[in-house]
């Protein structure tokens, strides 16, 4: 099975994701991991990707394309990508789509959430530190290593970012017509999975 994962920055769908891949046995691709592995590498691809990133801003078509035609072969579910009409046509190009889910969640909810995310620089768990705190204050549950927050989860960052989501997100509904799911995001994270499980397995 072949799923994209759309809506806001912050609205949950890359931790919703992991878990269910997980369960149903197929690749998490996370665009937002791969980009940050390719700035890690500090090669000039990565140079450029870091100005996009932390700006706020989104990487360009061509660089996402490229990055994303290595990962969707086998069960996969994508996350973060495509975010542009262009890039939906592209990956249509390269891989027939199941099933899309949006998930729908307002920008207050999406400001707050990201401002408290913090991620594992390991194992790139994420927790919130209003919804889902670590058994240890700071520190990944999983893999003892010390939390960090992302240099992009700034309000001024998260504004920017959320204004680029809306100026694309219409069109990549409109074209995902007839396999589109809509779910609400804002409730309480295993209630928003058993939706998101409900709905892949209807």
């Amino acid at each position: 099975m072949k799923i994209v994962l759309l809506g806001p920055p912050g609205c949950g769908k890359g931790t919703q994701g992991r878990r269910l891949a997980k369960e149903i046995g197929v690749k998490f691709v996370s665009t937002g991991d791969i980009l940050r592995e390719a700035i890690e590498k500090g090669e000039e691809l990565g140079k450029r990707i870091k100005k996009y990133v932390e700006g706020g801003g989104l990487v360009p078509d061509e660089i996402m394309i490229k990055l994303i035609e290595k990962e969707v072969s086998g069960g996969v579910i994508l996350d973060g990508f495509p975010r542009t009409l262009r890039q939906a046509q592209e990956l249509e190009r390269v891989v027939k789509i199941d099933k899309v889910i949006f998930f729908r969640c307002p920008k207050e909810i999406i400001i707050k959430r990201l401002i408290n995310r913090r991620v594992c620089p390991k194992c790139k768990k994420v927790y919130n530190l209003i919804y889902e705190m670590p058994e240890k204050k700071g520190v990944c549950s999983d893999c003892n290593v010390k939390l960090e927050k992302r240099k992009d989860d700034k309000k001024e960052v998260i504004e920017k970012r959320f204004k680029e989501y809306e100026k694309y997100i219409n069109d990549l509904l409109q074209f995902y017509d007839g396999k589109l799911i809509t779910i609400d995001a804002t409730g309480e994270i295993n209630s928003v999975y058993q939706e998101l499980k409900e709905v892949i397995n209807g």
